[in-house]
């Protein structure tokens, strides 16, 4: 067994954020050793240079400094020594996200990926952490969360743990602090539920829920599970939604509201969005970790990776997250359905779909969906939104040319089988050459559907699918901005005019309502408004974000009406089209409930 590299981790100083991170190298390289972080983390598509926070590395060898030259944004050269070397430096941990690192007196957390330096060419080796407690009194009772193993550190202990690479070391978040913590076994896996700060969730209600959630999966995909142990690691805060998948755990963030209490029986819409996200993240232990496009065996963390495949990792991840609560009997049809009709409205209100296919939203992941601005609405789409669209289509079409023998279950399961298990990447037209091979051989609607709705920028006549599994879909005018459809129109609904903007109260605290962005070819567009105008008055009255709404409703009738923006310090005046919104809100209705489980039921 080759040498394992010694990395140590310490809260050293909560109040500034720092955690103090040593490596012990017995073998350096001869010719100088070189160290490099990570600038992105696997899951998170965007170049977010995490060494930015790396603060004065030292090396030491046989008890003297050793020089230490940075090469690049990323990456340290120590110059040639005589035996081992010791790295020692600083991370700065401000970031309250599941993507990075973050360090108070409340908690302190670290995704590898922000906080430990590869020994490159020495990336293969196993590595030994030890993590240490922070030297503050609000750490007295904190303990370690982390799918790591144990190698001489008791379960949730502080100590030494072990990974059998970098690729492994850099692939466990770790949670410390004195958090919730329950259990629950699942398809012969034991799982633990970490819940971090201030909350009153009925814990026993979500384990048991989640149970039927991963005994689901593991079963779908055949026992047994690819882990030995997994662990949701969830923050609760007061507004907020998140999550990132690793190889045997999750980093979780959600607002407080959502989870359940004690005495709640009903499943709230909050609730429902946990266990969809958790039911996402534990759905990528198999695709996207282990399933992975070609392109990331092996990932390199030093630049971007494009691949068009990204519809396919979270599109289709994030079809069955919901349709698995639905199969486990948490949510009704009825609710389920309520759920696919928002997510098609959410397509339907974004023109960018014209403008890019989800092919190209994944390619361009890097660049455009992690670095969106006001125009992206109209520039881009979402390969989560229209890639969960685009696998539930794909899914409906393939039951109806099998005649309900092939569905997208069949698909993944084959993914596993021969890319998953193997660890065979999966290239830009595999999926659709297992589609083809399911059925037999290749297929013309089949083909029609990928031209058109992962590499097209079309809209797919959905409609025709759902109807064959007795399901009708309408499309209607939304009634205000709140309304995010699946449900019809209530009887006594009347329509706001429609701005054509997306808004919000102006970022200096003023009055008035400033635009977020315009949508390409509604009224504000065409009178000339842009995003990031501050609207001041309409038809000559003050307005601001609470009051807009009931302004735009005294304009019904007219043709059009002023409007008076600032953009910057410029007072101007514009005339505005006073119209209806477009019908771009669905919902759905059960038509024939004998043909439905055609669609919902696993094959």
């Amino acid at each position: 067994m080759s040498m394992a590299i010694h990395y140590s981790i310490c809260p050293q100083d909560p109040y500034a954020h720092l955690f103090a991170v040593t490596i012990d190298i017995e073998q350096p390289d001869q010719n100088g050793q070189v160290l490099r972080l990570p600038a992105w983390i696997p899951g998170s598509y965007m170049i977010r240079d995490f060494a930015r926070n790396v603060i004065k590395v030292s090396a030491w060898a046989n008890g003297s400094a050793v020089q230490v030259a940075k090469i690049d944004k990323s990456s340290w050269r120590v110059a040639a020594c005589e035996g081992s070397l010791r790295i020692e430096y600083q991370v700065y941990a401000w970031d309250l996200s599941v993507r990075a690192a973050h360090l108070d007196q409340n908690h302190a957390y670290f995704n590898g990926t922000s906080v430990f330096l590869e020994v490159v060419g020495q990336a293969d080796k196993p590595c030994m952490l030890d993590i240490q407690n922070a030297n503050i009194a609000e750490a007295g009772l904190w303990k370690v969360a982390t799918s790591l193993v144990e190698a001489g550190a008791a379960r949730y202990g502080f100590g030494t743990y072990r990974a059998e690479n970098y690729d492994d070391l850099i692939d466990h978040p770790v949670e410390i602090c004195d958090f919730t913590l329950a259990h629950f076994e699942a398809g012969g896996v034991n799982h633990d539920f970490v819940l971090s700060g201030k909350h009153y969730a009925d814990v026993e209600r979500i384990c048991r829920d989640l149970k039927l959630i991963c005994e689901y999966q593991i079963n779908f995909f055949g026992k047994p599970a690819p882990v030995d142990r997994y662990v949701f690691i969830t923050w609760v805060v007061g507004d907020g939604y998140g999550g990132l998948e690793h190889r045997s755990s999750t980093s979780l963030i959600c607002s407080r509201a959502d989870l359940p209490v004690l005495g709640e029986e009903k499943i709230s819409d909050g609730y429902k969005t946990f266990l969809g996200l958790c039911s996402h993240e534990y759905f990528h232990t198999w695709n996207v970790k282990r399933i992975k496009p070609d392109l990331f065996l092996p990932y390199q963390l030093d630049k971007e990776t494009h691949t068009p495949l990204l519809w396919a990792f979270e599109g289709i991840t994030s079809y069955y997250d919901d349709l698995i609560l639905n199969r486990c009997g948490l949510i009704s049809d009825e609710e389920y359905l309520q759920l696919i009709a928002k997510t098609i409205t959410r397509v339907l209100r974004n023109p960018g779909r014209f403008n890019q296919s989800i092919a190209e939203s994944s390619f361009d992941a890097w660049t455009k969906f992690y670095k969106q601005d006001e125009n992206a609405i109209n520039g881009i789409v979402s390969y989560y939104t229209k890639g969960s669209v685009a696998a539930m289509g794909l899914d409906l079409l393939l039951r109806d040319i099998s005649g309900g023998t092939v569905s997208l279950d069949h698909v993944m399961q084959s993914l596993w089988q021969n890319h998953g298990k193997t660890l065979k990447g999966v290239a830009e037209f595999d999926i659709q050459n297992i589609c083809f091979e399911l059925l037999g051989g290749e297929n013309e609607r089949l083909q029609h559907y990928f031209s058109t709705m992962i590499y097209g920028t079309e809209d797919y006549p959905l409609t025709d699918l759902f109807e064959k599994f007795g399901v009708q879909m309408s499309v209607r005018v939304r009634e205000n901005t709140q309304d995010t459809g699946g449900t019809a129109s209530k009887p006594d609904s009347k329509i706001l005019p429609w701005l054509g903007a997306a808004y919000g109260a102006p970022n200096n605290g003023e009055s008035g309502v400033r635009l977020v962005n315009v949508i390409a070819n509604g009224p504000a567009h065409r009178c000339g408004l842009s995003a990031n105008d501050v609207i001041v008055a309409m038809d000559g009255l003050k307005v601001n974000k609470d009051t807009v709404e009931r302004q735009l409703r005294l304009q019904e009738g007219k043709q059009s009406t002023t409007v008076h923006a600032f953009r910057d310090d410029g007072l101007m005046q514009f005339e505005i089209d006073i119209e209806k919104p477009p019908a771009d809100t669905v919902f759905f209705a059960v038509a024939d409930e004998s043909k439905i489980a055609g669609w919902l039921a696993a094959l």
